[in-house]
């Protein structure tokens, strides 16, 4: 609990760095794990589904001297995981009273955040990989390889503390094991990009659909989303698609799209509504990859993307994703005018010689799109007046702290609102309220929205000192984690 609170008082990531090491150094062998989930706000048994309510409800006379050990409250989140079916709510609720009654008061609150998703202090994954490298005393970048090849921080810092630099070497690419995505940096122009990273480069459209993993052993096939969430058998016309591709194994990288008759893309909405649906499905994906890291028992993450390209060619190339090798300027811009046209968002361009560094947004992959766009936090939501009255409809929006603070304010906008996102904020929004005032309702930062801009300007007005230009609502981005909203500096970046 100290921890905690010590990283959440201070936004000095160098701070925050050093008290996650000193736990995670001092702790027992076995706590390594849930310690590590917790602090970064998750728990190893993932979302058990307890509300608040219920919390609360549970929340009995706090103990005045701590007892629980990091191991008895792991085991009693095991076993509310593991309750199901009759008699499960009467013993959850047992279990729950149990662990309440134990707690101390500062517990007792820790707990209640946790368990409903409310941990923000700042131990984002960026924050987490400085300190299981420093707490183990290995290179940084052996500990982010780690955690890509992995996907999970809490099994990356065990193997670090308890088994150094050889115990994390033992990560390698699994087939079937998800992947932390490769991320692109949004370019300040094409010709910008393409001066930078020279003429050496792929140029691909950039899909207005949504980021698909997808993994093949033998006829064993798993899709996943940028998040690293398993939708396999919620798109089994992909499933078919890749299990009759010419290979005996491969990991492939791509989006997925819905398109209409005519061969446009469908919305981004009604794309995603394919990945939540558990019923009959109505619109048909179609894959586009544009990268493959791994094929036939060879894994191709530390070959330049040259050699990743021609190994998506022997395996899948009908289905790559519409793309130029070495353009000059001239046929770049004809690709954007053709990628636009089509009705996608842009281009990206990509380093030949890049190495796919997963889980990181580096420079070697550049995004080009005709309008500035940002991935924003919304923070709170005030009610609307004259049509929109009842409605909740302006948003406070919010760029990510890079070194794990809470989001930073940068703007308000209720410009590109349509009567169905009034209605779906005015509905959702209550179930992430943190707090309200007359005008306003205030959210924990869940929620990303993706943000069109004409740019950004100095202001005082909001507490990043800069502000939004001419902002609008493009979507909404259920796909996406506030971790993975665009920082601070990126806002910065579109001063004049």
């Amino acid at each position: 609990m100290i921890t905690s609170s010590a990283v959440g008082a201070t936004r000095s990531r160098k701070s925050k760095t050093e008290a996650i090491a000193e736990l995670i150094r001092g702790a027992e062998p076995a706590d390594i794990e849930p310690v590590v989930a917790w602090l970064a706000g998750e728990t190893l048994q993932g979302r058990l589904g307890i509300g608040w309510r219920t919390l609360v409800g549970a929340k009995a006379t706090a103990a005045a001297e701590p007892t629980w050990t990091v191991a008895d409250v792991d085991q009693i989140l095991s076993a509310l995981a593991e309750t199901s079916g009759a008699g499960s709510v009467a013993r959850r609720k047992e279990l729950l009273t149990d662990l309440m009654s134990k707690a101390t008061v500062d517990e007792q609150e820790f707990l209640i955040r946790l368990l409903t998703g409310e941990i923000r202090h700042g131990a984002l994954e960026g924050v987490m990989t400085d300190a299981i490298a420093k707490a183990a005393g290995l290179p940084l970048d052996v500990v982010r390889r780690a955690f890509m090849l992995s996907g999970r921080l809490p099994a990356t810092a065990s193997a670090a503390i308890i088994g150094g630099a050889e115990a994390l070497a033992d990560f390698q690419l699994e087939v079937g094991r998800p992947v932390r995505p490769m991320l692109a940096s949004p370019a300040t122009s094409l010709a910008d990009a393409h001066a930078a990273l020279g003429g050496d480069v792929s140029v691909e459209y950039k899909l207005d659909g949504a980021r698909i993993q997808v993994h093949r052993n033998g006829d064993d096939v798993s899709i996943y989303t940028r998040t690293l969430n398993d939708i396999t058998e919620r798109v089994p016309e992909l499933v078919e698609l890749v299990r009759a591709l010419p290979c005996d194994s491969v990991v492939l990288d791509g989006e997925t799209l819905a398109l209409t008759d005519s061969g446009k893309p469908r919305p981004f909405q009604e794309t995603m509504s394919r990945f939540g649906a558990s019923s009959e499905r109505e619109l048909l994906l179609q894959p586009y990859f544009f990268d493959c890291i791994h094929l036939d028992g060879v894994d191709l993450l530390d070959e330049p993307l040259s050699r990743r390209l021609a190994a998506l060619d022997r395996v899948a190339p009908g289905h790559r994703i519409p793309s130029l090798l070495r353009p000059d300027l001239a046929a770049t811009e004809t690709h954007l005018d053709d990628a636009l046209a089509g009705g996608h968002e842009g281009i990206m361009i990509k380093a030949l010689d890049s190495v796919y560094a997963a889980g990181r947004r580096g420079k070697s992959w550049q995004k080009v799109k005709p309008e500035h766009t940002l991935d924003l936090i919304v923070l709170g939501a005030e009610w609307g007046y004259g049509r929109r009255t009842g409605y909740l409809s302006n948003l406070h929006l919010g760029a990510r702290d890079a070194d794990g603070g809470e989001p930073i304010m940068v703007g308000k906008t209720f410009k590109g609102l349509t009567d169905e996102l009034l209605r779906w904020q005015t509905e959702e929004f209550p179930k992430h309220e943190r707090a309200r005032d007359d005008h306003t309702v205030y959210l924990n930062p869940m929620l990303v929205v993706e943000i069109e801009l004409d740019g950004a300007q100095v202001s005082t007005r909001y507490p990043g000192k800069v502000a939004l230009r001419f902002a609008r609502v493009l979507r909404y981005r259920p796909d996406k984690t506030p971790a993975e909203a665009d920082t601070l500096d990126a806002v910065r970046e579109l001063l004049p």
